[in-house]
């Protein structure tokens, strides 16, 4: 399956307010890709293959018919962040209450994997995780 190597993941989620999520993931060392930002809409960079697509919810609708996820009673999905080490995860998530996102559950350590979840300004759900190397395939 060498095409999936050459793919780029995007996920598209809607946000109330653009520039306070902007401000939010910037405070956790996120950039923003210009090319595609607008007032309406831009594109966090994750890594060269994952970008995040934040999109107003007015914006957001341009792309479904279906009514947008209120994440305050429905779970929409859950995002996954891998991390370089467990003092990474805890230093995110302290990031991330100051921020003004909460926690999400409790902490888990499984020995071989190491994460926490918060919920982000608009109510998504995001787990930060670290993974022992020796439990990573490629």
């Amino acid at each position: 399956m060498t095409a999936a190597k050459t793919r780029k993941l995007f996920v598209n989620i809607p946000v109330r307010d653009l520039k306070r999520s902007v401000d939010f993931f910037t405070r956790l060392g996120f950039t923003f890709n210009p090319q595609f930002t607008d007032e309406k809409a831009t594109c966090m960079i994750v890594s060269d293959e994952a970008f995040f697509m934040l999109l107003v919810d007015d914006r957001f609708k341009d792309f479904t018919t279906k009514q947008i996820c209120d994440t305050s009673s429905h779970q929409e999905a859950l995002f996954a962040l891998s991390t370089a080490s467990r003092a990474e995860v805890d230093q995110i998530l302290e990031t991330v209450i100051a921020a003004g996102g909460r926690q999400a559950g409790e902490t888990r350590d499984l020995g071989f994997m190491y994460y926490r979840a918060f919920y982000d300004l608009d109510g998504h759900h995001w787990e930060v995780l670290f993974m022992e190397p020796s439990h990573v395939q490629s």
